[in-house]
């Protein structure tokens, strides 16, 4: 069973939320779709920038929850715009998750050529005949859901493109390694201890992520190799000179003797 994972709830906070790229026209809002059972996912260009001449590729998800804290449940396809043109079929397996009216709704990640990336979210709607189950937490806000209006769309390629044109924007290392796709995927900048901890409330650099057990063999990466991004910052090191502390006395010492034998 998946480890239901919750993402974007800090980006919703912090992000601008504007209309993008690709609006989904099917499956429609409030349809009815049998769980375990191929069905297709279409979309369309709605004329906000970017459009989709400019973006490279996208991941698919099947989303629950509320809109304002979506909850990823399974990656449903991963492609290339150019490979996949507007529509996709795919299937949901019963167990994913479980019921519930407009419980479900689907979430695209794309890619920009430019740098950055968007989150495009359809309409709610039923899967039926879903045998898995919610965490409670998932199960209040899909009980909770009024309507068929999914999240809104989070446009980070305007903050994410790459302002000196490098061959590599900054959304392809902003993107979740699992979310990549190609022969070369990109490690983020590794980042800096700090000298003092002075942070009260501690939030992860990177959301948790699904985790599903395979149960047959699984085929050979195709992935080459993994970038990561050059540091932009420099560090320096010296040796310790001080002097090694002696060997231990008093009660310490009396106290390691009593193990000596």
């Amino acid at each position: 069973m998946l480890r239901l994972l919750t993402i974007h709830t800090l980006l919703l906070a912090h992000v601008s939320l504007v209309s993008a790229d690709v609006k989904f026209i099917a499956p429609a809002a409030g349809a009815s779709i049998v769980g375990g059972t191929a069905f297709t996912v279409a979309w369309a260009e709605t004329g906000d920038a970017p459009a989709l001449a400019d973006l490279s590729s996208f991941t698919l998800f099947l989303f629950t929850g509320s809109n304002t804290a979506p909850t990823q449940l399974y990656q449903l396809s991963a492609s290339t715009f150019a490979a996949a043109g507007k529509s996709v079929s795919v299937t949901v397996p019963v167990n994913t998750g479980g019921v519930g009216t407009n419980a479900y709704f689907l979430g695209m990640l794309s890619v920009a050529t430019a740098g950055g990336t968007v989150w495009n979210y359809s309409n709610r709607f039923t899967l039926t005949g879903m045998t898995g189950t919610f965490d409670p937490t998932v199960a209040a806000a899909v009980k909770a859901v009024s309507g068929s209006t999914g999240p809104p769309s989070v446009n980070k390629v305007a903050q994410d493109a790459d302002p000196i044109g490098t061959s590599v924007g900054e959304g392809a290392w902003a993107t979740p390694y699992s979310m990549q796709i190609g022969n070369t995927k990109y490690a983020p900048m590794q980042p800096v201890p700090p000298t003092a901890i002075t942070a009260t409330n501690l939030e992860p650099l990177w959301p948790t992520s699904a985790v599903r057990f395979a149960s047959t063999f699984l085929p050979l990466p195709s992935q080459v190799t993994t970038l990561t991004q050059a540091n932009t910052y420099s560090i320096s090191s010296r040796a310790n000179t001080a002097v090694p502390a002696s060997s231990p006395v008093d009660e310490m010492e009396r106290y390691l003797n009593r193990w000596k034998d």
